[in-house]
């Protein structure tokens, strides 16, 4: 009992800290302005997601620092963020201030060692990888925080047995994405999660699932991020055919066509990521079967759906970008 009340006064203490935030971006202007690119149509507070840093912090104070590597890796990708979401930063220094937090976290974790030096590497390009291919599907409304919680429940029951990471840090952040969904996960939304959010949350779930992986020595693991996985893998493959520079901003992804071209609500495609990733995690914990053929059967599954989606509906995006050439 004494547990769960104390989760609840940080629940309150995280909305209090939310809504001081809000007061703070509208006094400085810290707002997400609408381009063609965009999948919303208002001007919006950016930044919100900046409560997932508010989270991770209120964990070490009160549980002490039994991640210092982690904590500062987080804390420095997550002001860099917060500082580009103001001003943007040149991309080497983005990038820079990446690989060195996330080196910090293999470091953490325990990866950093001589013998290990390519697969550290290889680790660390993977990672920083993963952290923005989560920045690149914050577009719609609930996605974020939402995919999130697809992410960080099944981490919290699979941790009740195998104690990987501290629990108290995982329920935590599921309550900081509780706070960020309130604001977000709606029609009209209060706030948008901006690079701290997306990245910092990333960075999180990635400490969690390495260090899942590093005890279990299961890669499969990494299915949890499936669903995010082959729809950013399978859009850049997609850019790389139609020739378009990768840096560029864009609306190819799945969830984007859906969210625009087929006018699908955002809380409506936000939940179906939600869902089919979370039944893709349950499948992967609790179906006595081998998690290798599992996976691959859900990757090709994913994999088909996918293009399947965009063989049927791709040419819905190319209209739009032909009357965007008429203007």
């Amino acid at each position: 009992m004494k547990e769960q009340i104390f989760f609840a006064v940080i629940f309150v203490a995280l909305f209090i800290l939310e809504l001081l935030y809000f007061r703070i971006a509208d006094r400085f202007n810290i707002i997400d302005k609408p381009n063609e690119r965009s999948s919303h149509s208002l001007i919006v507070l950016r930044g919100g997601g900046v409560i997932f840093l508010f989270g991770a912090w209120l964990w070490a104070i009160f549980f002490g620092l039994q991640y210092p590597w982690f904590i500062l890796g987080l804390t420095a990708i997550g002001v860099t963020s917060f500082i580009d979401d103001v001003h943007s930063l040149p991309d080497s220094i983005r990038l820079v201030v990446q690989f060195a937090s996330m080196l910090l976290m293999i470091y953490q974790i325990g990866l950093l060692r001589p013998e290990l030096w390519w697969f550290v590497i290889i680790a660390l390009i993977l990672c920083v990888g993963i952290l923005n291919a989560y920045n690149f599907m914050d577009g719609i409304n609930g996605i974020t925080g939402g995919y999130s919680l697809a992410v960080l429940l099944p981490l919290i029951i699979l941790n009740n047995s195998l104690e990987f990471v501290a629990q108290s840090l995982l329920i935590i952040v599921a309550i900081s994405s509780l706070v960020f969904c309130f604001f977000n996960f709606r029609k009209k939304a209060k706030c948008f999660a901006g690079d701290v959010g997306s990245i910092s949350i990333a960075f999180i779930l990635v400490f969690a699932i390495g260090s899942l992986i590093y005890l279990t020595q299961d890669f499969t693991y990494i299915m949890l991020l499936a669903v995010y996985g082959v729809d950013t893998v399978l859009t850049i493959c997609h850019r790389i055919l139609l020739h378009e520079n990768l840096g560029k901003a864009h609306r190819k992804h799945a969830y984007q066509l859906m969210a625009n071209e087929l006018h699908i609500p955002h809380i409506a495609v936000s939940a179906l990521y939600m869902l089919i990733q979370i039944l893709i995690s349950v499948g992967l914990i609790f179906l006595p079967v081998n998690h290798w053929l599992y996976s691959a059967i859900v990757l090709i599954l994913l994999g088909c759906g996918y293009l399947l989606f965009m063989k049927k509906y791709y040419h819905l995006h190319e209209e739009y970008l032909a009357g965007l050439g008429d203007k």
